[in-house]
């Protein structure tokens, strides 16, 4: 009997150890650091399996993005990404040279710093939007005529993209590599295909499971969608 009691305390104990780990294990899951990309080229934040999957129709000229992003960005990844419920899919619908240029920018490097690059562009909008806006119609027309490459590397130099990209440790070479991928170019102007697809009236618009949901346009009412749905 006391063999028995101590072979039974000692199976409870070991049960008792096994479980804070399994526990432990899933609570130190950060979704937010999670990143995937798919086949035609959209990056998605988060739980792949996540109970309320959200795609963002995005343009980084767009400055209702930009403002999108600055009161979003902190409370979507803290309370809805990082415990794993809701994911986060960014579409790029790329509607001018400047645009496609920081689309593939924002492309260029490790795969776990696209999101990283993308709130910093649109962070910093307002700056080089700016700047672009007080360009010469002789530099505007680099922008817009020639060879692809020749066009996205005229808008990273005349936009001081070249020291963006080296101060989060992407030299000129590896920029201009990228710049140079037409293939990358055309994967992120394809996107546009799945907005007009959708009905997508503009940026920043939103879908919910595949669903365009065209009443959401700002965080408050983008909140209010996710926190009923889960």
């Amino acid at each position: 009997m006391k063999i028995a009691n101590v072979i039974s305390l000692t199976v409870a104990a070991f049960a008792l150890i096994a479980m804070p780990v399994a526990t432990s294990a899933e609570a130190r899951t950060n979704w937010a650091a999670t990143i995937t990309v798919a086949e035609d080229g959209t990056h998605t934040l988060g739980n792949p399996d996540a109970k309320v999957k959200l795609t963002e129709f995005v343009s980084y000229t767009c400055p209702h993005c930009a403002n999108f992003e600055k009161k979003a960005d902190a409370p979507l990844r803290l309370a809805y990404v990082m415990p794993g419920n809701v994911s986060v899919r960014i579409v790029h619908l790329i509607r001018d040279p400047v645009d496609l240029t920081v689309a593939v920018l924002a492309n260029c490097g490790d795969t776990k710093g696209f999101f990283s690059r993308h709130h910093a562009f649109l962070a910093t909008q307002g700056k080089w939007l700016t700047k672009a806006t007080k360009m010469t119609e002789a530099q505007k027309a680099r922008w817009a005529s020639g060879e692809l490459p020749a066009r996205l590397k005229a808008v990273t130099s005349d936009l001081s993209f070249y020291s963006t990209m080296e101060q989060r440790g992407t030299g000129r070479a590896a920029v201009d590599r990228c710049l140079g991928d037409e293939a990358l170019a055309r994967k992120l102007l394809v996107q546009r295909e799945e907005a007009k697809r959708l009905g997508v009236p503009g940026t920043p618009s939103f879908a919910l499971d595949g669903v365009l949901a065209d009443s959401i346009f700002d965080w408050p009412t983008l909140d209010a969608a996710l926190k009923s749905r889960l």
